[in-house]
């Protein structure tokens, strides 16, 4: 069975019988409320906080109904004319923009505190014309939201990727564009239950994207920080002398002792 992706442009494929006939689906709204939550999990945003949050690709509107049942204001993005015809009838809360993702996330620096994408952006992989380059359009995107996102806010994207090598194109532009995180594979061992989310975090300062698996490893400068206090503490002050001694001949500075000096010792550069 061919992927929707493969058959027309988003805006194309989701045209006025379509966008209707996915909306309808009582499946698709079983899926996609599903999805939604699982992404808002991942999120775990402080329900105590007020949170203003994107919605890439929000389509109809499904994905940004549970979004205002769990509180929180949005702002959708989508391509489609009529996907977003179909929301403004069934009267979502959330405002909407006609916008291709692969064209950037025109919104100011910081605007956002949280983003989510519901099986979208594998359409950013895909070139339905010769002049159209999906590395660019990734990173542009990536880039892009990365800017429209507070520091330290997230973003999780649950998508279809077509193979490795999609996955792996969507995950490099990620990591270009500064976020940190990894790929988190819900039920792997399953052909029709496996899903796919992406979960970043934009401002870390040191970040390493896993890409095969859905551990993250993150350190961050704070990190850094808390680690080499709780080593100092740890040490007695003839170690700490000892180990900064070491350090300065690593880097090609030696401590001499002179006799002429009474045990003061005088440092010499080479």
């Amino acid at each position: 069975m061919s992927r929707p992706e493969e058959l027309a442009p988003p805006e194309v494929f989701y045209n006025e019988t379509e966008s209707l006939k996915y909306t309808s689906s009582t499946r698709v709204q079983h899926i996609q409320a599903k999805m939604t939550l699982r992404a808002l999990e991942l999120l775990n945003l402080d329900p105590e906080e007020p949170h203003f949050l994107l919605d890439l690709g929000c389509g109809s509107g499904l994905s940004g109904e549970i979004l205002t049942e769990e509180g929180f204001h949005w702002i959708g993005m989508d391509i489609s004319p009529s996907m977003l015809a179909t929301a403004l009838d069934r009267d979502v809360e959330g405002d909407l923009f006609l916008s291709d993702l692969g064209n950037g996330v025109p919104f100011r620096a910081g605007t956002f505190d949280a983003a989510i994408s519901i099986s979208a952006i594998q359409w950013l992989c895909n070139a339905d014309s010769a002049n159209v380059d999906p590395k660019k359009r990734l990173l542009l995107f990536f880039n892009t939201l990365y800017a429209s996102l507070r520091r330290g806010g997230k973003f999780v994207a649950q998508f279809y990727p077509k193979n490795d090598a999609q996955t792996e194109s969507i995950m490099a532009a990620a990591k270009l564009a500064g976020f940190g995180g990894g790929l988190v594979i819900d039920d792997p061992e399953s052909k029709s239950k496996k899903k796919y989310y992406l979960v970043l975090t934009a401002g870390i300062t040191e970040r390493n994207i896993n890409l095969k698996g859905a551990e993250m490893e993150v350190d961050s400068s704070s990190d850094k920080k808390a680690n080499r206090k709780k080593r100092k503490l740890a040490e007695s002050r003839k170690e700490y002398i000892n180990r900064k001694k070491e350090t300065m001949r690593r880097r090609g500075r030696i401590v001499a002792e002179d006799s002429k000096f009474t045990g003061r010792k005088r440092r010499h550069r080479f």
